[in-house]
């Protein structure tokens, strides 16, 4: 079923927003008009990295479950539990009920893809919201509507033709580049480190498909002194050994004469592929900033050196987090402006890690201690200063 396809009616239209004088005009490079912000080519890049590269899909898969859950709480307080009744049981995409899976999937494909689209999928009599679809970015593009400030939601139906009622659809951009609509997967700069790292994992698997089924060089010298017999004699031999090495049985290989049987590639040295696939691995790991212990990688590093990274975690599930509010704003404004009610609304997440919340605790407690010995100290000096004078 295609949620972009609905029957006309009456909404409000959308104010234009002014074109920044920066921005190149649409007149002059029309060819804009039919530019694709996220290609095909690159979509099934960024889908089969994930497919290829276990630590990236892992890492990702990491991220979005570590962003979290929330919770809404809206201005008016009579709404608060219509509100919650329904972002527990709106129908999303697959079968799944809660605004959590719409949410999950939005993220994955923000972070994938660089770009994300959702939409409100209205009940036939436009009365209030039935479901969230996720859009594949396969069958729609973002593009600018006049200005880089204003996006809507094309078609990829050859024509791009806009989708109707772009109120109800919610595009997002992921660091989107200057004077364009186009966002930045976090896989941007990762097929090259890729590449390398599945090389060496396939020379991996070919050397160990060669040490676990091994070849064979037999060599026969023949007797200089009977070469009639020579080619009957080489026959019989690579005959003994198909039914010695034959996988079936067990069985003895016998010849007669100078024959010399070698393992072909036994003297070569393997190389050790554990550092530069660890500096490989590091350069992607770094590119998705995840700490490597949520991995499950045990590199040697200090408890220091994990806090900050954990730090430096939080700060980017932050970032995510406010890229989500609008989406979960706008969600939450069309159920309650359907349903008659009036305001906005406020997302709290939850706590990302307990130990953030203990720091924080004794931040606070020693910033108290140190105002009560500075308050101290200054009662103290006032008094000396007092004495002196008298």
């Amino acid at each position: 079923m295609n949620f972009f396809k609905r029957n006309k009616k009456e909404t409000e239209e959308i104010p234009v927003l002014p074109s920044p004088q920066s921005s190149i005009s649409r007149g002059e490079l029309p060819l804009l008009r039919n530019y694709s912000p996220l290609r095909r080519s690159e979509i099934e890049l960024y889908k089969s990295l994930r497919q290829s590269v276990p630590i990236i899909d892992a890492a990702l898969d990491r991220i979005v479950r570590l962003v979290g859950d929330f919770e809404v709480i809206p201005e008016d307080s009579r709404a608060k539990k219509p509100l919650k009744d329904f972002l527990d049981n709106v129908l999303c995409a697959g079968g799944n009920h809660g605004i959590y899976p719409f949410i999950i999937t939005y993220i994955n494909d923000l972070l994938t893809y660089g770009e994300a689209v959702g939409e409100i999928v209205l009940s036939s009599d436009n009365s209030t919201v039935d479901a969230l679809y996720n859009a594949s970015l396969k069958d729609v593009s973002i593009k600018g509507d006049g200005s880089p400030l204003n996006l809507i939601v094309c078609l990829n139906d050859g024509n791009n033709t806009p989708a109707e009622f772009q109120e109800l659809i919610m595009p997002t951009l992921m660091n989107p580049e200057p004077g364009t609509v186009r966002g930045t997967s976090v896989l941007k700069s990762l097929p090259f480190v890729s590449r390398i790292v599945l090389r060496i994992f396939d020379s991996i698997e070919k050397n160990w498909e060669r040490v676990g089924n091994v070849r064979f060089s037999v060599n026969y010298k023949p007797d200089s002194s009977a070469p009639s017999v020579t080619k009957k004699q080489a026959q019989q031999i690579a005959d003994e050994w198909s039914r010695a090495m034959r996988s079936d049985e067990v069985c003895d290989f016998i010849s007669v004469g100078d024959v010399n049987v070698k393992v072909i590639g036994a003297d070569n040295q393997v190389l050790n592929c554990d550092i530069p696939v660890r500096h490989l691995l590091e350069q992607i790991i770094a590119k998705l900033g995840i700490p490597p212990f949520v991995l499950g990688i045990s590199w040697s590093t200090s408890e220091r050196m994990s806090m900050q990274q954990a730090d430096i975690l939080t700060s980017e599930l932050e970032y995510y987090r406010a890229l989500l509010n609008p989406v979960i704003a706008k969600i939450c404004r069309t159920f309650l402006t359907l349903n008659g009610y009036l305001g906005g609304v406020d997302i709290k997440w939850n706590i990302i890690n307990l130990q953030d919340e203990v720091e924080l605790s004794q931040a606070r407690l020693n910033n108290a201690r140190a105002a009560e010995i500075e308050a101290e100290l200054g009662e103290e000096g006032d008094y000396i200063e007092e004495g002196t004078e008298g």
